[in-house]
């Protein structure tokens, strides 16, 4: 005849049991803590990345269009002077030049509006010892040290070229924390002086 079993036994195998339950209810509770923990975490983070990429492309624009201004001063300074064309002749051929040299170096950056502004015509303004020439968002400065004499190469007269890049904020949030153009884009500026040789 098979044992029973004693009431002692009973009891131990209910309180397992009931441990156990409650083990697996408090499991539950600290699953769903969790993912309540992890989804208050994850706003903040998912914002943080996002602003590392918007860092990571203004960077690039950045890097860019500083190495692109660098190229157009240099090419601007090494120009050889025509002589069959006038002063202002050669001024406008030496800032084409730069222009065709900073476009050449944009690389993956827009080289059309609304992102850089060009054209064809250069806007020259004349002061004392300074050449001013615009052509939308590319700006070449001549300026004629104390110490040169003025000559019509305009060697030794320091060129000055500098260009403002329009960048697109992609990441809409992050885009409300930046100063921004008319148009909503971020403006990054790069200068670059150098001698003309």
């Amino acid at each position: 005849m098979p044992r029973r079993p004693s009431h002692r036994s009973l009891d131990a195998r209910h309180g397992a049991s009931r441990r156990r339950g409650r083990i697996l209810r408090v499991g539950r509770r600290e699953e769903g803590q969790s993912l309540v923990e992890f989804a208050l975490i994850l706003t903040p983070l998912l914002f943080l990345l996002l602003g590392i990429v918007q860092f990571g492309f203004i960077f690039q624009a950045y890097i860019t269009l500083s190495s692109a201004t660098r190229e157009a001063a240099r090419d601007a300074t090494v120009y050889v002077y025509d002589t069959t064309l006038t002063k202002a002749q050669n001024d406008t051929a030496r800032n084409n030049i730069a222009k065709s040299s900073l476009l050449a170096a944009f690389n993956g950056l827009a080289k059309t509006s609304p992102n850089f502004v060009n054209g064809s015509s250069w806007t020259t303004t004349s002061g004392t010892g300074t050449v001013t020439s615009t052509n939308g968002d590319m700006t070449v400065t001549y300026v004629l040290p104390s110490t040169v004499t003025d000559s019509d190469p305009r060697a030794g007269w320091r060129v000055s070229v500098s260009a403002s890049y329009h960048l697109d904020i992609i990441v809409p949030i992050i885009g409300n924390l930046l100063p921004k153009d008319s148009n909503g884009r971020f403006v990054i500026p790069a200068a670059v002086t150098m001698v003309i040789n």
